[in-house]
Order: structure tokens, then C-alpha cells, then sequence
């Protein structure tokens, strides 16, 4: 490929509304441009790095079974009214055809599936499938941020296994897990995988694959003495004790001005770990339900909305007034006339909370003796709790989802009757599970992990060209002919190469070269003509160079440790 007749229009500046490094690093380097807000076109470039990670996804899909398919984005909307999803999901796109039907634009496929699974599927004889498709998903996402990470329309490697029974969906499951693994590993990315939500999705079970970076949307729990790893929606962690609570009697105490729990701490002179956060929500049917975490924790809303089996949002000043009748800063659970959930690790100790009027909290107060509740697991683990397996302090750390693995079950196969007859002619659903890969996610996660000050530094298995070969000088002859004899060289030893043949400065070259982070830079300069050489230099650190004769170049390239993986 050659630079002069080819679309990379690289940038200088940095981009003033990118916030993520992968982001600014896309935008200059001429690989994205944003058409609107979470819509991507893909530059040349861009797109053949998406090619280079669907090839090394494909190769391990298909070592395991998988059978390639291409499915439809646009569904008719009765597959999804009979999964139960066609309500609830505000990211779903709905439109209606020009017959006035109700559409969907696809954000994943498990009713498509489960669709086709009932009218292909008929006996035992039949199972185990593995079906997949690298397909356009549309999402339409509320706050679309950080580039290609979080956008409305995206790119996903999205593949089913149907079973008959569960311990064969074990199987399938532990298979996707090691292909993933390998893919993952494959294209250079350090990443942990850990116990998740399965969220809409529901089913038996599911984990993430998670690549940590700064830029990560995501949080993960990590213990390194056990190997314990969950994302923060699940992670369970058990925190330090709070002191012994001072023995006063249960009563009222004025608390004027004091709303937070900071503020009546101080004014109380307590520890905040001696006080109860009450935080009230309105649940989708419009139930009021007061949370209760500790003082110095924080309330996790996936938590709460498992905890529930619904979604919840935060109650409005006015909703928090009409149902314990006092301001945010001052409710509490004691006499409260709604549902209570409280944090378990609220079970042990005596503590103060807002009073339900204006300036006042009581103190004294024993959960389940002075209010009823339930107790479940609903604060946010946060560094340095315990290990709930092993008690070694534990570490958070944030993360890009770069995969995800669900066991579905049969939730899907019942409700559009993908059935089939077992070895004794008795029909049962088949068993599910569904799998998913970003790689543009993959993508940004490379960019986050190995960049450097100068610009990317792709690892050799996804590099959108391992070579990259810049012409000093078009204006020397004898640079050109050495840089085509390169050039050619790569392309018959089956190396992708890049030429900037482009009539440039010669530090226009090189700081597009560094942005570009092709692994193996080739410069063909003074120094062919002074000292009859080439210089090889590697992109990531340290930048070894290697200063070889022309008919040397090409051995030289293939025998360098940094496009190791590169094909």
C-alpha cells in the first residue's frame, strides 16, 4: 500500500472533544471519523485493523466448530415480543416499515437464533451447533463517549452454541472461554476474566473478559491471593469493622445544617461508619424502596436493581417528600411506611440515621429491631476490603469489556419453541448460550495498553501493516529504487508493507510513522549512499536499530522478535 494515493489524513493537534487516549490516537492517525455522535466511518487503515482481528477471531472460532452465518440487522418485532425483551430495553432502536409493523435494529441476536434453531432443529442427532457472524449491531446508547468504545453503532463477533442438556453447555461454554483466551493473547492484550451480571441478557450464568487501562468504562474486583476476579456489579467484599458505637440511648438529636453524612459526623463527632446512608428509589412499576448502605459506602444500582428484579431510578426531591414526608438530607428507616432492602453488612451494630424531619437524626438505632428490612448485598466494594474467599486485601481496577460469555439456557428456545427430540422421542427446549467479541474494542484496548508519548504501538498480530519503509528523499533516485526494491522484497516474502512515498519533509514522515506504531520501521536515506545501508528500527521500546545492507533487509525484518505473531 502507498502512502501518496491512499486516504490517512493524519492530524497534528490534539483533538479537542476526545477524552480517551485510544480515541485521539484514532482521530490522529487518520484510522476514524465521526459521522455523529457514537457513528463511526472507518478510515482505510482503520478498517483493515479491524480485518487483521477478525481473521486471528475467525481462525479460533472455527478451531472450535464454529460455522460462520450472517444474520439480519433489521428483526421483525415479534421475535422479541415473544422473548419478553421488546419492552424494557430503552437502548433498542424500534421503527415501523412503510405497513405500519413494528421493527427492531439488532443490538444481538438470541432471538434471531433461537428462531432459526426452531425451524432447522429436530432431533438430538442435530445438537450440539455453533453458530457465529462478525455483524453490524445498533444500540442506541444514551451517552456514547470515549471514542469507539462506547458508540450507538458498532461491530460485534456474536456466536450461540445450542445444546441438549447443560453439561453439554458446559462444555461449550469452557470451549468459548479457551478460544477466547488465545484470541485475546493473540492480539497482544493483557486481561483478566471475571464473574459478571448477565443482566438482560439472563440465563445460568456469565464472565467478562476485561483489559485494564485508564480509559476503562468498567471496574473490576481483583485478589491476588486467591485469584478472585469480579466486576464491580457483582463483587463481593467484606469491609473493615466500624468502632464501638458510643451506647447512647436511642432519641432524636438536633443535626441543623448537617445533610451529609460527612457533616453530621463532624457535628455528631462520630465516625461516618457509625452511620446509616438512606437513599430512597422508584422502581419501573413506581415503588417507592429505601437502600441502606454504610456511612462511608457507597450504594451499587445494579445491586440494588438485582436485588429487586427490576430496574430503579433515584426518587425525585418531591417523591422523597410525599413518602417519608422530609428533605433528601434528613430520611431515614425508622417509621418509614416502604420497602427497606439494607446492605448485609448492616446486620451487626447500632447506628444514626436521619430522623424524617427537617434538622434532626436519631440516634441508637439496631437494624431489624428498630425497622424491618431485608438484607442483601448492595455496597460497592471498593480497594482494601477483604477477600470474601480468602481475606487478603482486595484491589479494583479499571477495565475495557473486550468479550463476554453467557449461559442462557433455555429462556430463549422456550419462548419461540426451539424444541427438539431427545434419544426416547421426547421433545425438550434446547439449551443456549451466546458469546460476544468487540473488535474495535479489542482495538482501543491494544491502543490503551501499549501506546506510547510518540503515538501507537501495535502489537505484530493486528498491526494493520508489520513494515513500514519511508523514503528520505523522491528527489534521489537511487532512494526510490532501493525503497521499491524493499518494498517488493516484503511483498514476495509474504510481509504487508506500507510505503510513504509521499513527497514530504522528512520529519513529516517520521512523526507519522511513530503515530502510525507499524511494528518494524525501514528507512532508506543518507545512509544508502554514504555507508551503502538501510536502517531497520523497532516501534516499541527500547527502539533497537539495525543498520544492514539493502539485500539484507528483508531477512533482517523476518528475524526480528517484534513481528513475532505478525502473518
Amino acid at each position: 500500500m502507498r502512502l501518496a494515493k491512499c486516504l490517512v489524513p493524519t492530524l497534528r493537534e490534539e483533538p479537542a472533544d476526545a477524552e480517551a487516549l485510544s480515541h485521539r490516537l484514532m482521530l490522529r492517525a487518520g484510522l476514524v471519523r465521526q459521522l455523529a455522535a457514537g457513528v463511526y466511518v472507518y478510515l482505510p487503515i482503520g478498517y483493515r485493523l479491524l480485518e487483521r482481528i477478525n481473521v486471528i477471531i475467525r481462525q479460533e472460532m472455527n478451531a472450535i466448530g464454529g460455522q460462520e452465518i450472517l444474520m439480519p440487522v433489521l428483526h421483525p418485532a415479534e421475535i422479541w415480543k415473544q422473548s419478553g425483551r421488546w419492552e424494557g430495553i430503552p437502548e433498542m432502536f424500534k421503527l415501523r416499515d412503510r405497513w405500519g409493523r413494528d421493527m427492531v435494529l439488532g443490538m444481538t441476536h438470541e432471538e434471531v437464533v433461537a428462531w432459526l434453531a426452531a425451524r432447522e432443529i429436530r432431533s438430538y442427532r442435530d445438537l450440539p451447533q455453533i453458530w457465529y457472524q462478525i455483524q453490524t449491531k445498533e444500540r442506541d446508547e444514551a451517552r456514547p463517549r470515549s471514542g469507539i468504545l462506547r458508540t450507538r453503532e458498532f461491530l460485534m463477533k456474536d456466536s450461540y452454541t445450542l445444546d441438549p442438556d447443560v453439561a453439554a453447555l458446559d462444555r461449550s461454554y469452557a470451549a468459548h472461554e479457551a478460544a477466547y483466551r488465545r484470541i485475546f493473547e493473540r492480539c497482544g492484550l493483557r486481561f483478566h476474566v471475571a464473574q459478571s451480571d448477565p443482566g438482560m441478557m439472563g440465563g445460568l450464568g456469565a464472565h467478562e473478559f476485561l483489559a485494564p487501562c485508564a480509559a476503562g468504562e468498567d471496574e473490576i474486583v481483583l485478589c491476588a491471593g486467591c485469584g478472585y476476579a469480579a466486576n464491580v456489579e457483582i463483587a463481593r467484599g467484606v469491609p473493615a469493622a466500624p468502632p464501638s458505637p458510643s451506647g447512647a440511648a436511642r432519641g432524636d438529636v438536633a443535626t441543623p445544617g448537617a445533610r451529609t453524612i460527612a457533616e453530621v459526623s463532624a457535628l455528631l463527632g462520630i465516625d461516618p461508619r457509625l452511620t446509616i446512608k438512606s437513599l430512597l428509589y422508584v422502581t419501573g412499576g413506581g415503588e417507592p424502596v429505601l437502600a441502606l448502605v454504610r456511612g462511608d459506602q457507597g450504594l451499587h444500582e445494579r445491586k440494588l436493581a438485582r436485588a429487586l428484579g427490576e430496574d430503579v431510578r433515584p426518587a425525585h426531591p418531591d417523591e422523597v417528600r410525599q413518602h417519608l414526608g422530609a428533605p433528601p438530607g434528613s430520611m431515614g428507616p425508622v417509621g418509614a411506611s416502604v420497602r427497606i432492602l439494607a446492605d448485609e453488612h448492616l446486620r451487626e451494630g447500632v447506628y444514626v440515621v436521619g430522623a424524617n424531619r427537617e434538622g434532626y437524626h436519631t440516634l441508637g438505632v439496631t437494624p431489624d429491631r428498630d425497622f424491618p428490612c431485608r438484607f442483601v448485598d448492595l455496597h460497592a466494594v471498593v480497594a482494601g476490603e477483604a477477600c470474601v474467599q480468602c481475606g487478603r486485601p482486595l484491589a479494583v481496577e479499571k477495565v475495557i469489556e473486550i468479550g463476554n460469555i453467557f449461559k442462557l439456557g433455555t429462556k430463549y428456545a422456550t419462548a419461540l419453541g426451539a424444541m427438539y427430540l431427545d434419544e426416547s422421542g421426547t421433545e425438550r427446549p434446547i439449551v443456549m448460550g451466546s458469546y460476544g467479541i468487540g473488535p474495535a474494542r479489542i482495538a482501543a484496548a491494544a491502543i490503551e495498553q501499549n501506546a506510547d508519548a510518540d503515538g501507537i504501538v501495535w502489537p505484530a498480530s493486528i498491526a494493520p501493516f508489520p513494515v513500514h519503509i519511508v523514503v528520505v528523499s523522491l528527489r534521489d533516485a537511487a532512494q526510490v529504487a532501493a525503497a521499491e526494491e524493499v518494498y517488493a522484497a516484503c511483498q514476495r516474502a509474504g510481509l504487508d508493507v506500507l510505503l510513504d512515498d509521499r513527497d514530504e519533509r522528512p520529519g513529516v514522515k517520521f512523526k507519522d510513522a511513530d503515530l502510525l506504531g507499524m511494528p518494524v520501521r525501514v528507512t532508506v536515506g543518507n545512509a544508502l549512499a554514504r555507508d551503502g545501508v538501510v536502517e531497520i528500527k523497532e516501534r516499541r521500546a527500547p527502539r533497537k536499530e539495525h543498520r544492514v545492507p539493502l539485500d539484507a533487509a528483508v531477512s533482517t525484518i523476518r528475524s526480528l522478535d517484534v513481528l513475532a505473531g505478525a502473518s
